[in-house]
């Protein structure tokens, strides 16, 4: 992580604080989209999607080689992604589980009518 040379570690770590609650703050994938857009360049607004992909394709256990084929993202950034799912922060883990429930909530609503 870029470290900044003015800047005391306690300021750094407010600093990311402040970017999170920006995020908490946004509602919608549209406001997301375009907060990334903004504070982004298209270069780490890919990077973020992509690693964002390989964790989808690590979730239905495809092969690193296979993932690589079908996404292009280097075997080391699979492989990185890969220890951060499994012993990272537990921020890959949340966000996939979460998103798997939102996906499957409506199938279930609709079976439950069908019942």
């Amino acid at each position: 992580m870029k470290t900044h040379r003015n800047l005391t570690p306690r300021q750094e770590a407010l600093a990311e604080r402040a970017l999170c609650a920006a995020l908490a703050a946004l509602r919608t994938p549209e406001e997301y989209r375009a907060f990334l857009h903004d504070l982004c360049t298209p270069a780490e607004l890919q990077a973020m999607a992509d690693r964002w992909t390989v964790v989808d394709c690590l979730e239905r256990e495809l092969p690193y080689r296979e993932i690589h084929r079908l996404t292009g993202v280097s075997v080391t950034t699979i492989g990185r992604v890969a220890r951060f799912l499994a012993t990272g922060h537990g921020g890959y883990a949340t966000a996939a589980r979460r998103l798997a429930q939102t996906r499957s909530a409506p199938r279930r609503m609709e079976a439950a009518r069908h019942e």
